[in-house]
């Protein structure tokens, strides 16, 4: 174990990215897409290797590479807050959401990763565990689905032990009240059902919609417009029928803008996501639902919040999305796997438990 206050200098960074196909034609409520774009940074210190992660775009390797990655070089690996507070200073004139969050959120989520190795301790066990597992929902049914493939999705994760599942809507109203009642009558009762509409109805057609997936018991409504429209946010949330938590926050990079989601009442779940925002920005989400005594749900990329959901007892759970799932059980040597609706860490591995599969990952290099 490395002593704490010895100084460790970070020396080699390296960032790649790599684009990996989807295995069918995926769309939500307002974008299609045939590919996930993953970004890998790696940084070697007191010869520990560790590594974190995001999904973007391959611009965020290059932001990474040609502005951030000359901050960390030499620096002390336990200075975690100080580098990532000069990351953000760098890119002020860049802007700090968007892609370059993204970036800082993959540096971010390998400082906590190499900070975990150094001590030879688990990233949970360096937060200080709330629970040894928590728990998922199911993630997919996209607006490109044809019934039988969604409804054959569903359906295997609650055979798998998943409590509850989402689905996209947000494409075609009437459709959507249709391809819900036969999610419904696919999973039965006793599965949670939950709809996501990426922000594509109005005010008007959201409520709409919420009182007729109502009568599916359907009891989680994310996105019903989109996540800028605070005031239609709130509104949402008090005209909801009863039982049904309106949730958005997935596109929070920094603590600001989820401080301004809850201090407006938007939601009754808020989200947050550790490869927007990084490991750091999605503890600062936690305590700020602690204080304002809201419900954290972490939004994809499973492996990356199963220690962060078991150290927060404020997560409710953790969106098992279908090609984040796909890409990390593929690629990542330790990947977080559902059992019994729950996913927990190995905390006998230091750092997120994970290791890159970098020969596997080859054919999809960028």
């Amino acid at each position: 174990m490395t002593a704490r206050g010895a100084g460790v200098p970070i020396g080699d960074v390296r960032v790649a990215a790599y684009r990996i196909p989807t295995d069918a034609p995926e769309a939500d409520g307002t974008l299609e897409w045939d590919a996930t774009t993953l970004v890998i940074v790696t940084l070697r210190a007191g010869g520990i290797e560790a590594f974190g992660y995001t999904y973007a775009d391959r611009s965020t390797a290059v932001l990474i590479h040609d502005t951030l990655a000359p901050l960390v070089s030499g620096r002390d690996a336990f200075a975690h807050a100080a580098i990532r507070d000069a990351a953000l200073r760098r890119v002020r004139n860049l802007g700090s959401r968007g892609i370059a969050a993204t970036a800082i959120a993959a540096l971010d989520n390998a400082l906590w990763d190499l900070r975990a190795k150094l001590l030879d301790v688990s990233v949970l066990d360096l937060l200080g565990a709330a629970r040894d597992r928590v728990a998922v929902y199911g993630s997919g049914g996209f607006t490109s689905y044809d019934e039988q493939r969604l409804t054959a999705q569903l359906s295997d994760w609650v055979d798998d032990g998943i409590a509850r599942v989402k689905m996209k809507v947000g494409r075609d109203a009437a459709a959507d009240r249709v391809r819900v009642a036969a999610a419904r009558n696919a999973i039965g009762t006793d599965c949670e059902l939950f709809v996501d509409a990426n922000g594509a109805y109005s005010r008007a057609q959201a409520l709409a919609q919420a009182d007729a997936f109502a009568t599916h018991g359907v009891t989680w409504f994310e996105e019903p417009v989109s996540s800028d429209h605070l005031e239609d946010l709130a509104a949402l949330r008090l005209q909801a029928p009863a039982g049904m938590d309106i949730a958005a926050g997935e596109y929070g990079y920094d603590a600001f803008y989820f401080r301004r989601m809850l201090q407006a009442r938007a939601v009754d779940v808020l989200q947050a996501d550790a490869t927007r925002c990084g490991a750091s920005g999605f503890l600062q989400a936690a305590a700020l639902c602690e204080a304002h005594g809201l419900p954290l749900s972490a939004h994809c990329a499973p492996s990356l919040h199963a220690a962060l959901g078991c150290a927060r007892r404020v997560v409710r759970h953790v969106e098992y999305f279908h090609d984040h799932v796909r890409i990390e059980q593929r690629l990542f040597d330790g990947a977080a796997r559902a059992v019994d609706g729950c996913i927990a860490p190995d905390r006998s591995r230091p750092g997120f438990g994970l290791v890159f599969k970098q020969a596997d990952a080859a054919e999809f290099a960028l």
